[in-house]
């Protein structure tokens, strides 16, 4: 009897233990889910908002490699430690190494852009698998298919790490090579450093999509090296422990007997003292598979927030996916001890006291949804994001457009800070809105980015400013969430100022043609008019054309409705949307229309919020056919599975809003428009020991519409649910039909 009650004590103990894990919600994660056609993702190993994304590098440039790997590639040229997730532009890639049997024959000149080419290897997909925070292939070499290579990667917050397995009897050996450079990038100035003989620091500063880089690394060892060659522009520096140009390269030498060499590697936007400080502090011992199971327990903690029920094993692995690719960006930028670098010129040294700084801020794209999502999912993390827009603003003059390593790319239009910044403040998250309010005020009252004209006519003059049409009508849309900060604040002028200004979609509505139009400086409209076409160069809109962009009034659906004739009307205007021809007219429209339904564009962000225009003009059973249409053939599990670029988690955070059945339409009033579900059950985990659900009775693959909704038991006559009632907890249920 007691050893009973023993035996029953341990497995209370045992199930308690399992309790407090998170659930494995990351055996649903695939990686693999974008990098192929034009999603842009990479497969490597990183941690949620982790300063270091390390992955492999097919060594290409070109569109669809601005992640630096694509699927239908069978090389990988090395393992870098910075990627962009999704971007459609390509940068980063620093710091890459490169596992190799090979050396350098003597007097062999590959210096440079080349050196990385030198030591290619192949891979198969066969031999190549990934899962939230690890990475592993087999490399070999390309010739001879000799001396296969096992390569494991994962991740701390801000380190790689690294476990490569060289077979028996092969010589040990790992590049260094600080000159490769993707797309857009190029080194500026680069440093190698031989410490020791197990520690290597150094730098890279590069020129690019981020005009002024500045990365510094320290690299050490689990064994200590036999010797090496350091190069400068290709040329050997025999004995020479620094070498510093702006390429430069390294070659370690481990014996050649095979066996396992583990390379950790930290980062550090400051300095190499920071580099090694992260090192130390943060990745201490060589437990390869101690830190790979703390980078999955990391994820699955933050993919626990969300638990979606379903019998269909690949619409939760869809899912799943979708949320680990919204928690990817933006990226921490400061170190242990709180220093990074500043958006000013000179790049001045800061420290972040008492909070994290964070980078890669692509607000074009996710003040839409992603930046919502995080509201639900990241309410600890949210108010060092917006800290973090605050400090670039002190060091930059404005809030940021498009930061990339704490570099302001001024990439695409609007100052989209300001609707993410309003959304937190009326949600109730704790930041200075005095000095968030100034900061708006700052950036809407310059006069750049054709701010000067936008202010003078009340909308940018097409034959004075490109994507002028665009341009006003997301202008319009920031200053509608100005006047709500200003009227949280008080401030009755500035309320009744950018309201009006926030009217300025007005000014290029035609309502001869119920076409968004470009007007001339004069008043007369833009002659030659066609709604279908689109240029990626000179035009009237951003990434687009009239079709996608006439619906982006999300501050007053309605009054776009009464422009375009009243709800019938309007109605039929969606309708014809959607069923037009998917042909975008125009030699050089611009590769980002994609995942077309009619001249909907999901693969882009302006159509994001169009299908549940039709909850506002009364039709909800068209919005939840569209949502359905689009979740169920535009999405999917698997390499080719994003229908366009994943734009730092914008793509995907549509996805997990939508899926789950509610979508910010306008993404900073705190109001979601129903659509409808795709799983039986999703509850969100909320602060405080709160769950919200949403529970879809009757669903099927033909029962997506809704029959009825009752919110926590009370029946729901509307088509929206708000973010206090969400945060409030409680259960939407809906019956399908």
């Amino acid at each position: 009897m007691n050893r009973l009650l023993s035996i029953a004590a341990i497995l209370v103990l045992f199930c308690s233990c399992q309790k407090g894990q998170p659930e494995d919600n990351a055996r649903f994660v695939n990686p693999f889910i974008g990098t192929a056609a034009h999603g842009h993702t990479f497969p490597g190993a990183v941690v949620p908002f982790g300063m270091v994304q390390v992955s492999p590098d097919n060594g290409r440039n070109g569109w669809d490699w601005c992640s630096g790997y694509n699927y239908s590639d069978s090389i990988i040229v090395g393992f870098s430690h910075k990627h962009l997730s999704g971007t459609g532009i390509g940068d980063l890639a620093d710091i890459l190494l490169q596992p190799t049997t090979e050396n350098l024959a003597k007097g062999e000149y590959h210096g440079g852009k080349e050196f990385h080419q030198r030591f290619r290897a192949i891979f198969s997909h066969a031999e190549e698998s990934a899962s939230p925070g690890y990475y592993r292939v087999i490399v070999r070499n390309p010739k001879t298919l000799q001396n296969p290579i096992k390569v494991e990667l994962t991740a701390t917050e801000r380190t790689g790490f690294h476990r490569y397995s060289y077979p028996t009897g092969a010589k040990v050996n790992l590049v260094l090579d600080l000159g490769y450079a993707i797309n857009w990038d190029q080194p500026e100035a680069t440093i190698i450093r031989v410490i020791n003989d197990t520690l290597v620091t150094g730098y890279r500063l590069s020129k690019g999509w981020a005009n002024n880089q500045q990365v510094y690394f320290a690299a050490t060892f689990s064994k200590p090296m036999k010797g090496y060659s350091v190069f400068e522009t290709g040329l050997d520096n025999p004995g020479v422990k620094t070498v510093e140009g702006k390429y430069t390269e390294a070659i370690f030498s481990f014996g050649d007997n095979g066996g396992e060499l583990m390379v950790k590697v930290a980062l550090s936007p400051v300095d190499e003292n920071g580099a090694v400080n992260n090192l130390v502090r943060e990745n201490p011992d060589w437990k390869f598979d101690k830190v790979k199971k703390a980078a999955r327990l990391a994820w699955n903690k933050e993919l626990s927030k969300i638990q979606a029920e379903s019998g269909n094993t690949n619409l939760k692995e869809t899912f799943y996916t979708a949320l680990y690719h919204s928690m990817i960006a933006p990226a921490l930028f400061s170190d242990m001890d709180g220093r990074y670098r500043g958006s000013d010129s000179t790049r001045a040294i800061k420290k972040a006291e008492g909070w994290r700084n964070y980078t890669v801020y692509s607000l074009w794209d996710t003040f839409r949804a992603g930046n919502p999502l995080f509201t639900l999912t990241q309410p600890e993390r949210l108010p060092d994001l917006i800290k973090s827009m605050l400090a670039h603003y002190d060091e930059y003059g404005l809030l940021p457009v498009w930061t990339l390593e704490g570099c302001e790319t001024n990439c695409m239009i609007g100052y989209h800070a300001i609707p993410v910044i309003v959304d937190a403040a009326l949600k109730g998250f704790s930041f200075d809105y005095e000095k968030a309010f100034t900061a708006m005020k700052k950036s809407a009252m310059d006069t750049i980015r054709g701010l000067k004209n936008y202010q003078k006519y009340g909308y940018l003059p097409a034959d004075l400013e490109n994507q002028s049409v665009s341009q006003t009508l997301e202008y319009a849309y920031d200053d509608w969430c100005i006047a709500q900060m200003a009227k949280k604040l008080g401030k009755e002028s500035d309320y009744q100022y950018f309201m009006t200004r926030s009217k300025n979609y007005r000014n290029v509505f035609d309502p001869a043609t119920h076409f968004m139009r470009g007007r001339m400086v004069d008043g007369s409209w833009r002659q030659n008019f066609n709604p279908l076409y689109s240029s990626h160069n000179i035009h009237d809109f951003t990434e687009g054309n009239s079709w996608q962009y006439s619906w982006f009034v999300p501050q007053d659906p309605e009054d776009l409705i009464s422009l375009m004739g009243g709800k019938a009307k309007f109605v039929s205007r969606l309708d014809s949307l959607f069923n037009t021809s998917e042909k975008v007219q125009g030699a050089d429209a611009s590769p980002d229309i994609s995942g077309m339904v009619g001249q909907y564009a999901q693969g882009n962000e302006p159509s994001h919020h169009v299908a549940y225009l039709y909850n506002i003009a009364g039709e909800p059973a068209k919005t939840q056919e569209i949502i359905h249409r689009i979740c169920t053939t535009l999405y999917t599990n698997q390499p080719d599975g994003l229908c366009g670029n994943e734009d730092c988690g914008q793509m995907s955070a549509w996805y997990v809003f939508s899926s789950m059945g509610f979508f910010p339409m306008n993404p900073a009033n705190g109001v979601y428009q129903i659509g409808t579900p795709s799983f039986d059950k999703v509850t969100l985990n909320l602060t405080g020991g709160k769950h919200f659900t949403v529970t879809a009775e009757n669903l099927s693959a033909k029962n997506f519409y809704i029959k009825s909704m009752t919110l926590n038991g009370t029946p729901l006559d509307r088509t929206f649910i708000t973010h206090q009632e969400i945060m409030a907890g409680g259960e939407l249920r809906i019956t399908m039909k």
